[in-house]
């Protein structure tokens, strides 16, 4: 199966002070974060390459994500669902995409894409 990596996200404690340190202390500029209402998601702009965004979660110090564009996305989640540990099953996002998550033996969670 060819991927190509596209979103990284780490986990952090708090979201407030993680942004202002990215955004002080490494001039990073945020793109978006969501959800809207009370944010514990963000992400930064960036040039080329895989998105990177941090996480406030509950279970810190956990594991992060790695997003990976897949061609086909319902072929992958049907050749792998029973086989794997899923943590998102295969929904469409507000955006228009698709995607499903998964973890590996070492609870890293792998989420799988297809853009529009």
């Amino acid at each position: 199966m060819k991927t190509k990596l596209t979103h990284v996200r780490v986990n952090v404690k708090n979201l407030r002070e993680s942004l202002d340190w990215y955004k002080n202390k490494l001039g990073f500029i945020v793109a978006g974060t969501w959800p809207p209402e009370e944010p514990n998601y963000a992400h930064f702009e960036s040039l080329d390459g895989a998105v990177f965004a941090i996480m406030e979660d509950m279970n810190y110090p956990s594991p992060g994500r790695f997003n990976f564009d897949v061609e086909n996305v319902e072929i992958l989640w049907n050749k792998i669902k029973d086989e794997v540990i899923v943590t998102e099953e295969l929904f469409s996002t507000p955006w228009g995409s698709k995607k499903f998550t998964i973890c590996d033996l070492d609870g890293n969670e792998l989420g799988f894409v297809q853009e529009k």
